[in-house]
């Protein structure tokens, strides 16, 4: 599971980055907390919710599954 967790963590930050958006940018578009968004690229937050992750990769344009592989 923790392998998946990383994987998750990189593509939201490489979906970020492709964006050209700021983790602050990207909390407020997925009209979640800051701290959530900088504790999931830091790999400090081990079980997100599927509904946090579908809120981020709405918030990317990119699938839950995209932020999964």
């Amino acid at each position: 599971m923790s392998n998946k967790k990383s994987i998750i963590d990189e593509n939201i930050r490489k979906y970020r980055n492709k964006l050209g958006i700021s983790q602050n940018v990207l909390s407020k578009k997925a009209n979640l907390a800051f701290h959530t968004i900088a504790n999931m690229e830091a790999d400090a937050t081990p079980n997100p919710t599927i509904d946090t992750v579908k809120k981020i990769a709405d918030s990317l344009g990119v699938t839950f599954d995209d932020l999964m592989k």
